[in-house]
């Protein structure tokens, strides 16, 4: 909450990019100048909303920041109707994002379906350094893959759909083990099955990897307690402690799925 700024801003734009899945650019330049991937907003969505909404950091460009996110509750709802210039109240930087080591080289990125949303804001940060990604990108059907053009030109991105309509037919925890070899570092995102399929079998091999949990927030600034799981150091807090946490740390065995 240090560096978290409270500012009315501007849309720039919103688009439907996927269906039911929007990109909202919104001119934000305190908050943009200090987020760091993986972190997250908290907006306010129209004056019938008592909450306000957690929303990954998507991007930043020039002073103005990006959210990605599926039209699904009300306050998306609200969100996927602001026009350019429409204002939105929004907190933000919170929570502790990704860290690439120095010395880490070759990057391995696991986004499942909206998983995507922070991973693109690291993707482009490791990229400026000089690093190699490899983006494995997992959705239901081809329509919900996230369009290849608004992709980092320079990364290695492999798809896969459920129903094979686009890609290899499967899920990126399928095809996971063909490219943790070359990976000097793992990060990802994605449904808490995703994550659970990858504990029970093992497929991370005992290496290294951060991911961003998907879970109800409240607050976003760890005063209700709303987000708390369990963790190998004791009772943690996913906005507060997280959202991104090392994945050997959380206790998958007690975590609800979300």
């Amino acid at each position: 909450m240090i560096n978290a700024k409270h500012s009315i801003c501007n849309v720039i734009s919103n688009k439907e990019i996927m269906p039911g899945v929007f990109l909202t650019w919104i001119e934000a330049p305190d908050i943009a100048a200090s987020a760091k991937p993986g972190q997250f907003i908290m907006m306010q969505c129209g004056d019938d909303t008592l909450l306000r909404r957690p929303i990954s950091i998507h991007r930043v460009d020039a002073g103005n920041l990006a959210v990605l996110y599926a039209k699904l509750g009300r306050g998306t709802q609200w969100l996927s109707k602001q026009k350019e210039q429409a204002l939105i109240d929004i907190l933000g930087p919170l929570g502790n994002g990704y860290s690439i080591r120095h010395d880490a080289e070759n990057l391995l990125l696991i986004a499942g379906g909206m998983g995507i949303a922070p991973l693109m804001f690291l993707a482009e940060s490791a990229t400026s350094k000089g690093k190699n990604i490899t983006l494995l990108l997992g959705a239901q059907k081809a329509e919900m893959v996230f369009p290849a053009n608004l992709l980092p030109v320079d990364i290695k991105s492999i798809v896969t759909t459920d129903d094979g309509s686009m890609g290899i037919k499967g899920r990126t925890t399928d095809i996971l083990l063909d490219y943790l070899d070359e990976a000097d570092q793992i990060f990802a995102c994605g449904p808490t099955p995703m994550y659970r399929t990858i504990y029970k079998n093992n497929l991370l091999k005992n290496k290294p990897c951060q991911i961003s949990l998907e879970v109800r927030m409240a607050c976003g600034m760890g005063a209700c307690y709303g987000c708390t799981i369990k963790a190998r150091q004791g009772l943690k807090q996913v906005c507060h402690d997280g959202p991104v946490f090392d994945f050997d740390d959380v206790i998958w065995d007690e975590l609800v799925d979300i």
